[in-house]
């Protein structure tokens, strides 16, 4: 009993901390550019809603807040997401960009920009980019679901995942040696993965879908608990199987698919987020790891996109580079260590 409320009370400190650390995070985001704007100013504009003329507050208000807010809200998705894939496949180096589920929503958004498939959709708005991306990320799962039943070995089964990713790539690349010039640029500028740009228009579209299915994976968080122990233990808890595994499939294409096409793929943030929850928590417990993956995510992100920003200003980095110099030490430090259980 006394060691729960010691875990209970380390728990609540970690939250407390995390939250702090997101407000600073986000704070500094806006702040820090080519114009550099005091936190107490970015606060007051914030808090004040104060809309006018001014240089300062037409740099908050148009261009980072929105980015500030579209890193946060992308990197809490991509990390709930990664978390979901890992639980479904009991494996801790399992994310949507190794089973290809990313590369399956760059090729459908290719065939939108570069192909002229319409998909019955008459313009390439934000929600089309976004069905598009769904489409090919829910695609490529169904295909990684489909051979899951018949192949039980999970090694073949990330093996096929890959081979999978690299089909999508070849027919990517096949349409980009086709494509009009103004067109190739639009979609290599997409396919680098940036915040930048970020509108309140595709931010609200982006948070609308986010939301509501971060809020989903929270509540199936108890029954993800009981899968990790096996199917048939999750059968005697209740669990109807077949309509979970649709649930956290569909959720986490949902969740990759929203984030993917407004911001293009993001690279091993899905990956190496869960574990950082998981060492900072020392726990599998799902019903924690989702909010807390979500704060690391979010914090995360925001963070790498900063870095991209700043680094080598005026030029702009991918954000995917910068996170692949993030995660990539971190899972390879993981595996070497063997403190990647679920």
């Amino acid at each position: 009993m006394q060691y729960k409320s010691l875990h209970r009370g380390k728990t609540f400190v970690v939250f407390m901390l995390l939250s702090v650390i997101l407000v600073f995070v986000f704070l500094t985001s806006i702040a820090i550019g080519s114009v550099k704007i005091d936190l107490h100013e970015v606060a007051e504009i914030i808090i004040e809603k104060i809309q006018d003329d001014s240089v300062n507050s037409t740099i908050v208000w148009r261009i980072r807040l929105p980015r500030a807010l579209a890193s946060m809200i992308g990197g809490a998705a991509i990390a709930v997401a990664g978390l979901l894939l890992q639980v479904f496949f009991r494996n801790p180096i399992v994310d949507s960009y190794i089973l290809g589920v990313s590369s399956g929503s760059t090729l459908f958004i290719a065939l939108l920009m570069l192909g002229g498939v319409t998909f019955g959709f008459s313009t390439l708005s934000p929600y089309t980019l976004f069905m598009g991306a769904f489409m090919g990320a829910l695609s490529v799962t169904a295909i990684i679901l489909l051979v899951a039943y018949k192949v039980r070995d999970i090694v073949t089964l990330l093996i096929i995942g890959l081979m999978i990713g690299y089909l999508c790539t070849a027919v990517t690349n096949i349409l980009k040696i086709f494509a009009e010039n103004e067109k190739l640029k639009e979609f290599v500028i997409w396919t680098m993965g940036s915040f930048s740009g970020f509108t309140w228009e595709r931010l609200k579209i982006m948070t609308l879908i986010v939301i509501p299915f971060l809020l989903g994976a929270f509540l199936i968080s108890k029954p993800l608990n009981a899968f990790l122990l096996g199917e048939e233990y999750a059968k005697s808890m209740g669990v109807n199987i077949r309509f979970f595994r649709i649930c956290i499939i569909f959720v986490s294409s949902v969740l990759t698919a929203a984030v993917t096409a407004f911001a293009g793929p993001i690279a091993f943030i899905g990956m190496s987020v869960p574990h950082i929850a998981r060492l900072s928590l020392k726990t599998s417990d799902n019903r924690l790891l989702v909010p807390f993956s979500i704060l690391f995510g979010a914090i995360i992100t925001a963070l790498c996109d900063l870095i991209a920003r700043i680094l080598l200003a005026p030029a702009e980095l991918t954000i995917s580079s910068v996170t692949s110099f993030f995660g990539v030490p971190i899972v390879i430090w993981l595996l070497l260590k063997r403190r990647t259980q679920l």
